[in-house]
């Protein structure tokens, strides 16, 4: 598994499993056992989710080392302020059973995310946490963060698809030596992704999926991943992409397909900011 080198020296892998949306406990569970088995060691999970414990117990049952296992979790917005923050982590860590965490993310720009800071700069201190980084942070959030604290985030982890690149968040991102993290890598199906014409033609070219396209594509940008599947099939499929190589040609042909904005809302929308800090969970 190629991994990348965070800021702190911490090694992440580059593919990993998300579970986003698998509120099924059992389900939750049997996906993360399969994808532990397939080979996966990065597991991505938030207590937004609302299944860290299904993703703990799949952990405990896999028999895979911990120190294999690279888990990454994210504070809510209700919890972002400096006591909620080590609340939230404490009530994470217990749901997952774990020891400690690899990464733990504020999960949105949102809330008192300095105070929220000042707590998990602890808690990584402490030794409690490997790493510790944002969510969904722009580049002026990102920056401004990092210059009143004295923790730069390791991972700021953002919408990365075909249609919606980054590429100018990356540059600053890899100025400021955060690594650019991608949720939603398939766009979850939106725009035709997956019958785009010049993914198809890439796909066809090298004998590969649409999917894995993608998934290549991001790891020659050195994008870390974490595609979500419940069928075991496609999480091999997903995996399977470290035996072929897109040349020149083909990332220059996927440059073409940025739109530049979400396929899901904008974090600058008041409505956006609205819904989303009215959300509060039983956690």
């Amino acid at each position: 598994m190629y991994k990348v080198t965070l800021n702190n020296g911490v090694e992440m892998p580059i593919l990993g499993y998300g579970v986003f949306q698998i509120r099924d406990p059992e389900e939750c569970e049997r996906c993360v056992l399969d994808a532990l088995d397939v080979g996966y060691r990065l597991i991505d999970t938030a207590a937004a989710y609302m299944n860290e414990e299904a993703v703990g117990r799949a952990i405990k049952r896999s028999g895979v080392p911990r120190e294999e296992i690279f888990v990454t979790t994210k504070l809510w917005i209700q919890d972002a302020s400096y006591e909620g923050a080590r609340r939230a982590f404490e009530k994470s860590l217990a749901r997952l059973q774990l020891d400690y965490l690899d990464l733990y993310l504020i999960h949105q720009p949102f809330g008192d995310v300095y105070g929220a800071w000042r707590a998990m700069q602890e808690l990584y201190r402490e030794g409690r946490v490997r790493a510790i980084g944002v969510s969904n942070f722009y580049p002026d959030r990102l920056i401004d963060l990092i210059m009143h604290n004295e923790v730069v985030p390791a991972v700021n982890q953002v919408e990365t698809h075909p249609f919606c690149q980054q590429i100018e968040a990356h540059k600053i991102m890899r100025e400021y030596r955060v690594q650019i993290e991608s949720w939603g890598p398939f766009a979850e199906g939106r725009n035709n992704i997956f019958s785009n014409e010049v993914l198809l033609a890439i796909a066809q070219k090298h004998n590969r999926t649409v999917a894995q396209v993608i998934l290549r594509w991001l790891i020659q940008r050195e994008v870390v991943a974490i595609p979500k599947t419940v069928r075991r099939e496609r999480m091999v499929e997903n995996f399977s992409v470290f035996d072929f190589e897109l040349d020149l040609e083909d990332m220059e042909a996927i440059a073409t397909l940025d739109t530049k904005k979400s396929v899901f809302f904008d974090h600058r929308d008041p409505e956006v900011v609205k819904r989303l800090g009215s959300v509060k969970l039983d956690l």
